[in-house]
């Protein structure tokens, strides 16, 4: 499970230290910053995936993702008496992303290509990486240090090992090195980030993917885009918890329950109702309930993961929906380690009521985001990667 959740200059996200527990709802009014920590916790995510930097590039680069803000704010522009002003920076420009957890941490710093004559010299470049032991980073918990192209792994001496192949800047170590022997721990945190989950606006009009007949295959892991709605559900049905899956759909409509309806192994997702003569279709259901039924899919997935983002998950549900959906992602959270990005009061409050949840209120100061009750929530340390 992850304890620290570390950001810097990330949009709104002049520099902000998130303590994380089981199940975790990450709340604030519009503009508090919301999306922004979303954004980048899936950002952080892509770094095992090969995609961070290809991601920055569609977000407008570097430059436009970058917190706007000046480096530091004097005392007297804190408390107001004084107006925000530029100031020549004196730091390297760097986005920094990390977290970390009781077996291991992860940080990485992107910043800019020093001089180059290629086309892509605004290109972010990954200057630093590590992975260290435990929840904190010191010296003496480095397992693994990338410092520009090179990485260095520790052996079971304790000494160190530079390996031969150095690694482009554009690359992350975690999909470039893959040695079990020589860095397992390297092959632990990235799996561990490999197996994270984010579901956030599924597509409900008519032509979604999750409304059309699709070929059914065990699908122990719901799509992106719920394109395996239909075969998700029959998995959960199958070797997953179908009571679980059946006390959901019942919860949010009462007498109701979920069918597949099987066209030659082209799967379709259908609802029957309490008072009607056959089943709804996918075609025929209401926005809200499809979104409740990918939501079941996502959230009783019968391969859970090591953690599940859902983002502004209550979008086209009734609000009388959102206490059965609070106890459907209070039962996840016994499987995996749960955040739930919303501005939905009564999901919020359910949220909040459940065993081992956490509430984190997002607030502007400055334009910075930052944590409107810092010292109630026990904030842990947290030391950032020098260059």
């Amino acid at each position: 499970m992850l304890t620290t959740l570390a950001i810097a200059n990330y949009r709104s996200l002049r520099e902000i230290i998130v303590p994380l527990g089981p199940l975790n709802v990450v709340t604030g009014p519009n503009g508090s910053g919301k999306s922004n920590l979303y954004r980048a916790l899936r950002l952080l995510a892509l770094t095992a995936r090969g995609g961070v930097i290809s991601s920055l590039a569609r977000e407008g680069g570097l430059q436009s993702t970058l917190w706007a803000g000046p480096e530091r704010f004097s005392r007297a522009v804190e408390a107001g008496d004084a107006p925000v002003e530029g100031t020549v920076r004196k730091d390297a420009v760097s986005l920094r992303l990390g977290f970390a957890g009781d077996a291991f941490g992860y940080a990485i710093d992107l910043g800019l290509p020093i001089s180059s004559s290629s086309q892509f010299s605004l290109d972010p470049v990954i200057k630093r990486e590590c992975i260290w032991s435990g929840p904190i980073l010191r010296p003496s918990a480095l397992l693994v240090d990338r410092q520009g192209p090179m990485i260095r792994v520790r052996a079971e001496s304790g000494e160190w090992m530079t390996l031969a192949q150095p690694v482009a800047g554009f690359d992350s170590m975690m999909t470039e090195y893959a040695d079990p022997r020589g860095a397992p721990e390297m092959i632990a945190v990235r799996e561990q980030i490999r197996s994270w989950r984010f579901y956030d606006h599924f597509r409900t009009d008519e032509l979604a993917p999750a409304r059309q007949v699709q070929i059914g295959t065990h699908s122990p892991v719901l799509a992106d885009d719920g394109a395996n709605l239909a075969a998700a559900l029959q998995t959960i049905r199958e070797i997953g918890d179908g009571a679980a899956l059946d006390t959901a759909v019942g919860d949010a409509f009462p007498g109701a329950r979920v069918e597949i309806v099987n066209h030659q192994g082209r799967f379709e997702v259908a609802l029957r109702q309490e008072g009607l003569l056959r089943p709804l279709r996918g075609a025929e259901l209401s926005d809200g309930t499809l979104r409740y039924l990918l939501l079941v899919a996502a959230l009783l997935s019968p391969r859970p993961p090591a953690l599940l983002v859902l983002d502004e998950p209550e979008t086209s549900l009734h609000p009388d929906l959102l206490p059965s959906l609070a106890r459907l992602i209070a039962l996840a959270s016994r499987q995996s380690q749960v955040l739930v990005v919303s501005h939905a009061t009564r999901l919020v409050a359910a949220l909040e009521r459940e065993a081992g949840s956490q509430s984190i209120v997002l607030e502007r100061k400055l334009g910075a985001t930052v944590l409107a009750d810092a010292d109630a929530l026990d904030v842990p340390p947290w030391k950032w990667l020098t260059r």
